[in-house]
């Protein structure tokens, strides 16, 4: 009996440390810090409120999502020394801030990745918005893949939502949510603030994705995703070659030039067929490697 008395104080003990521990910050006056980041942070030189506690939260959420998520974390970050030096330059010509690139690695993790509605490219255009925006989308050709005029299309749209909102933030919000379903939620909850709106999941997680993926993969040694320089994905050097009549066999072109099929469309995989049509006055630009695929 005395031994089942002594168990349950110094059970109840420990029970009430580990509550003080747990519980103590309350009695606290000092502001929560989370550990390892800051709270300073900004989008496209527009402060995050992190004053406010949702919005504290939600940052918290998907940075702890992000620092845990290894794997696809690891990639992006290979990815983006191989594909951010194509997107930056397009970004800073059209005036578009360079945060924005992070909204295309949460948008596809800097893959031409296919949504189940049909969204496609590492800017995750619709069918439809592709074509307002001036790419192609047929059965041979679907420039949604091409990570040049996609970038482009992805810039034109974000300067119009920069206008119509007068904030990078909600412009992004935008590019899931829609100009008009953005729009709309302002009217009726009556705020003019993204971090203001009470929105779907997915819109509402939105920017702070955002937030969490542009402060871990510029400080990436910080967050333990320590990569070598020589374990990035890179670019290799490749000619440009302009086609102003139809391929009738894509696979016996990629031979002409000195490569196969398959190192034609990882290339060029805004190809979608074997062959390619090209109509009178039409012209396009096929990317052809000169090194890369043989033994040193």
């Amino acid at each position: 009996m005395k031994k089942h008395m002594k168990k349950i104080v110094i059970l109840g003990t420990v029970a009430l440390l580990a509550s003080f521990l747990i519980y103590g910050v309350v009695s606290n006056d000092t502001k929560y810090s989370p550990v390892g980041y800051s709270l300073k942070m900004d989008f496209s030189g527009e402060e995050v409120p992190t004053f406010m506690a949702d919005v504290q939260e939600r940052l918290d959420k998907e940075m702890i999502t992000n620092m845990n998520y290894h794997t696809n974390t690891t990639l992006v970050i290979k990815r983006a020394n191989k594909v951010f030096p194509i997107i930056e330059p397009i970004l800073a010509k059209y005036g578009v801030p360079d945060d924005f690139k992070y909204l295309a690695v949460i948008e596809s993790s800097l893959v031409n990745a296919v949504s189940p509605a049909g969204a496609r490219g590492v800017w995750q255009f619709m069918p439809a918005t592709a074509k307002e925006k001036g790419m192609e989308v047929s059965d041979e050709v679907d420039e949604r893949c091409h990570l040049e005029k996609s970038t482009e299309a992805a810039c034109k749209y974000l300067l119009v939502a920069k206008e119509k909102f007068g904030s990078w933030t909600l412009a992004a919000a935008s590019y899931n949510g829609g100009m008009n379903g953005i729009t709309k939620k302002m009217e009726e909850q009556q705020v003019d603030n993204y971090y203001d709106l009470l929105l779907t999941e997915e819109t509402s997680r939105y920017v702070f994705r955002i937030l969490a993926l542009k402060e871990i993969m510029k400080n990436s040694d910080k967050y333990g995703f320590s990569i070598p320089k020589e374990a990035l994905y890179y670019n290799i050097p490749t000619k440009k070659i302009v086609i102003d009549s139809s391929i009738t066999d894509l696979a016996k072109f990629a031979k002409t030039q000195g490569v196969n099929y398959k190192i034609l469309k990882i290339h060029n995989p805004w190809l979608r067929d074997k062959k390619l049509t090209v109509t009178t006055g039409k012209k396009y630009e096929i990317e052809i490697p000169t090194s890369g695929y043989n033994k040193q």
